[in-house]
Formats: structure tokens, sequence, C-alpha cells
């Protein structure tokens, strides 16, 4: 059983699972589509309304069966309060989720930081990912509001009358992305109320705690039917007898980027206009290692048996990007094969083609299926750092200015410590708001020399350009909260590749 954090995410198996919450707790779930918001009365299950299709709630016990959930639903999530009415969450032990399968086997456990003030708390959500299948991921996230801030954000009417009855009334997504909520990567983001005190626990200053990106819109794992796992099926080019040792079955050998690989890249970038490709000796040390790593474990995967991710092979080959993409393919013989394959499927074509991408790399393992590691990234330039954090604040005046604000000016020492905790997020493989050393926001911008009067950041990991990361924020409450608080005058962006996720982002927020 893997024990998440928050953010974290894990792959559910294939039919029904039983998430159970023990203690003083009321246990509820919300049914949402790619809106975010309910569809309406049935797809808010609670004590008073315990079934609807694909969930039933029995006790502190609910089971969930994506296949049978009603059409157009994309996400379930989990949500707790406390058993006696507006009791604050901070009063009783910290809830505890376990998760388990149709067998009673274990599949995940999650033990969210203890709430403060809250009396609702966003305990985890089952998402439906396209390619992939259904994954639970671990959120954590309280409101101090209640039931009326969870009405607010899902499109749910609660009303108490003394029996404690609620209705759900369809609503549209406030969101000016039509993308799913679900499909998204949520990052955690924190403003600290006005008036709390610098030692607040990260409950009492309201932090939005939401996920990290195992798997952001790139391909990192094939679906069985993308894999081509019978037999080790290839493409219509089969190897000739003749065919070289570095194109045949190696057995778990391992071999990288040829130059027929470039040249076939290149000749497809081409005619969509985008500049060629060239091999990068760091690149292809870091795709041979997982490549290796990935027919060791005889599975595809963005992390390795030895817990080592793709984009911290490329960070200890000497690589600093600014821009990367990965293909994690099994099944192809052949580098030609490969990039057929890659052309083949819009997602995976996308990234191929990229034009923001200068280096590539590939290479392969064998272990009975072939496993193969295409690496594509562009090298980090301080002129490129500066463009990505200016395309970030631009975003962000643009989402102010739809909502009636004044924009965001740039601020210098606020970018110097949103900059220094997106790299320290990477060096120190950590993801949260609070680091390793105890530090908070405000305090790393009073670090850098900042004395502003209010600090709020957001943070999030994995998206892969500055539209992609504003977008999740602003699908995201809390985060979408920051962005949108009149108080704030200035903003420091900080950006950092490499670590688990790929891509580190920090919002620094002062007024």
């Amino acid at each position: 059983m893997g024990e998440l954090v928050p953010g974290g995410n894990a792959v559910l198996p294939d039919g029904a699972v039983r998430l159970r919450v023990a203690g003083a707790f009321d246990v509820s779930a919300l049914v949402t589509g790619g809106d975010g918001k309910v569809g309406g009365d049935a797809d808010f299950v609670f004590y008073n309304q315990p079934d609807a299709p694909g969930v039933r709630l029995r006790g502190d016990t609910l089971t969930v069966d994506p296949a049978r959930l009603r059409r157009g639903a994309c996400r379930v999530t989990v949500v707790v309060s406390a058993a006696e009415p507006g009791t604050p969450l901070g009063r009783l032990p910290a809830p505890r989720l376990d998760v388990t399968d149709g067998a009673g086997r274990a599949v995940a456990g999650f033990a969210p930081p203890r709430p403060g003030a809250e009396t609702v708390l966003l305990l985890a959500e089952l998402y439906l990912r396209p390619g992939i299948g259904w994954k639970l991921r671990a959120i954590g996230q309280g409101y101090a509001d209640g039931l009326a801030g969870l009405a607010r954000d899902f499109g749910v009417d609660v009303s108490d009358d003394g029996e404690r009855t609620a209705t759900a009334t369809p609503r549209h997504s406030p969101s000016s992305s039509g993308a799913s909520p679900a499909d998204r990567n949520l990052s955690g983001g924190a403003s600290p109320a006005d008036g709390l005190p610098r030692g607040a626990t990260p409950a009492d200053n309201s932090f939005t705690r939401g996920t990290s990106q195992a798997d952001a819109g790139f391909r990192r794992r094939a679906s069985p039917a993308d894999r081509n796992l019978s037999g080790g099926a290839s493409p219509a080019d089969g190897l000739p007898r003749g065919a070289s040792p570095a194109d045949r079955n190696l057995r778990r050998g391992v071999s990288p980027v040829d130059d027929g690989f470039i040249r076939v890249v290149n000749a497809a970038r081409a005619e969509v206009g985008s500049l060629p490709v060239v091999p990068d000796p760091r690149l292809v040390s870091a795709a041979r290692a997982h490549a290796r790593a990935m027919a060791g474990a005889g599975r595809l995967g963005a992390e390795g048996p030895d817990g080592v991710s793709v984009h911290q092979r490329i960070s200890a080959a000497g690589y600093t990007y600014l821009a990367v993409g990965e293909h994690l393919v099994s099944g192809p013989r052949t580098p030609t094969g490969f990039v057929e394959y890659c052309l083949g499927t819009e997602r995976t074509r996308r990234t191929l083609l990229d034009p923001a991408f200068r280096h590539a790399a590939l290479a392969h393992a064998d272990a009975g299926d072939r496993f193969w590691t295409a690496l594509w990234a562009s090298p980090l330039t301080p002129a490129g750092l500066t463009r990505t954090a200016a395309e970030v604040l631009a975003l962000t005046n643009t989402e102010r200015g739809r909502a009636g604000l004044p924009p965001l000016a740039a601020d210098p020492l606020l970018t110097a410590a949103a900059q220094a905790h997106s790299a320290d997020m990477v060096a120190r493989d950590f993801y949260a708001h609070t680091a390793p050393d105890g530090s908070e926001p405000w305090d790393r911008a009073a670090a850098a020399g900042a004395r502003r009067r209010t600090i709020g950041e957001n943070i999030a990991c994995g998206q892969r350009s500055a539209a992609e990361v504003v977008t999740d924020w602003m699908n995201s409450p809390g985060h979408r909260a920051n962005i949108l608080k009149r108080d704030f005058t200035h903003l420091g962006v900080g950006f950092a590749g490499g670590g688990r996720a790929g891509t580190y982002w920090t919002q620094l927020f002062g007024g």
C-alpha cells in the first residue's frame, strides 16, 4: 500500500474501491463532470442520500465503482466533516483515509495535516486521467466557512434546518477554461489570513493544498492498447535478417540515440515549420539510464524502481532546462518505428513537433519487451527564464482584468524569493509551502528584502507552460483567490526544471 502525502496520487485498480474514514466524522461524496460542478441533487451523496449511480455510502465507508458513474462524470471528491455539526475539525483526531480494492486489498492510505478551525475537509478525489484510467489524489484542503465554501466551489446548495438536509443544483463553472479540473494538475496554494501571527499553522493560514503532477499531458505511461504487448508486436517495418545488433533484441542491452532517429524526427519537424533538434549527450545519458530502469522493472513509468524520476536523471546528467517533454513507450522495435508510433496520435505528435525544443535523445533497453525513453528539452537561459516569468505575470494580470481588478506589478525582491523556492523544491525534493527548514512564504519574502504588508503564495508542479500553470491555478479555488485578491499589488514568479514532477512554479504575492 502506498502512503500518500498532500498532492500525491495513485493509480486505482479496475472495479470498485472502498474508501473508509473511521471516527466521529460524516463522510460524503460529490460527483462532478468536466466543469467541476455537480449536475444535480443525485450528485451529492451523504447520510440522508446514501446512494447514487456508482457511489454508495454505508456508515463510514464509501464504495465507488467508476464504471457505473452517471454519464459524463469524471471526478468523485471525498468530503469529511464533524459528526457534530459546526465542530472545528481541529478538536477531533485527524481523519485518516484507507482505500481498498474489491477483494479488500490495501490500495492507498492518507492522513492529512491536522486541520484547525476548518469544519469541512476535502480529503481526496478519484479522477479520470485520459489514456491511463482512474486515479486517486490526496488533497487535505479545508474550508473555514464550512458548507458555504463547499457550495460556492461545487455548485451545491446547502440548507441546515435541524435535520441537516442538502440539495444540489447545476451551475456553470466560473473557469475560463473548458478543461476538467480532474484532468489538470492542481497544486498547493497558500495565503495567510491577514493578522495571523507568523507562527500560525498551515491550517490557520488557510493553506490550499492540491496536487502534484505525476503524469502531466505528455506520454508517461502508455495504455495496454498503445504498448503493443501481445508478443512485442512491432510496426509494419519489421527487422530484416541482417539487421545490426543495435536494432535487434539485445536482451536487456541498452542502445542510445542514432543518426537515423534525428534525421526522421527533423524531417517531420520541418514539415510543420519547427526548427531541427540536435542530440545532447547529457540527455542521451539520462534516457539510457531511464530506459534501463524501466526494463529492469518490466514496466513503463516516469519514476523507476530506484525511486528516481526521469526528470531527476536529466538534472543528474547536468542538463538544466526551461522546457521538457518525454515519451515513455514499449513495443516498437526500431527508432524509425518509434517515431512513426509517436506521430500516430495527437498528444505524442504534439510533443515530438513542439517548436520549443532544441535538443533530443532516444534510448531503449530490452527485457522481453523493448522499453523506449525519448527526451526533448530546451536549455535554461537567463533570457528564457525572464520571458517565462513575464508570461506568467501577463496571464495573471489578464485574469485580474477580467475580474475588474488592477494589474500586479513585477517585484524583483519577490521574484528572487519565488525563484529560490522553486529551485529549493527541486534541490531538496519536496513540494510544499513550508520548506524543510520550517520557513514559510512570508519568511522567504522578508529574507529577500521584501517589506510587503501581506504575502500570499501559489505553487504548482508538472505544468509545461506559463499558460498551463495559470489555467490550473485559476481552476483551483485557493489559488484563484490569491490571483484575484484585491489587496495584492505586486508579484514575483519563480520556475525551476527537474525534481520528481519535472517543473516547479511559484507565485509570491505582496500587498
